[in-house]
């Protein structure tokens, strides 16, 4: 078989290929786009959202809760406004 650049030029035969290459390749440099924009936005609360779950305790027995909260409740003051 002999060579024919001019044959190998008019095939068609792996433009969808190409195609798709393109069109996933725009889609990834969206979504890199949106996420560097995004990025400073959502990196302030996300750091409120960790720094308060760092403060929450985790009970694992009913009697550990109970005993915090009985605690926590002889601090505070009572209600007057009755």
């Amino acid at each position: 078989m002999p060579y024919r650049p001019n044959a190998f030029l008019r095939d068609e035969s792996g433009a969808v290929t190409v195609d798709w290459v393109v069109l996933t390749a725009a889609l990834v440099g969206l979504g890199i786009a949106v996420t560097i924009v995004i990025r400073p936005a959502i990196i302030g609360p996300s750091g409120k959202i960790n720094e308060a779950l760092e403060q929450e305790r985790v009970f694992t027995t009913f009697t550990e809760a109970a005993a915090q909260d009985a605690a926590r409740r002889a601090t505070e003051e009572p209600d007057t406004d009755d």
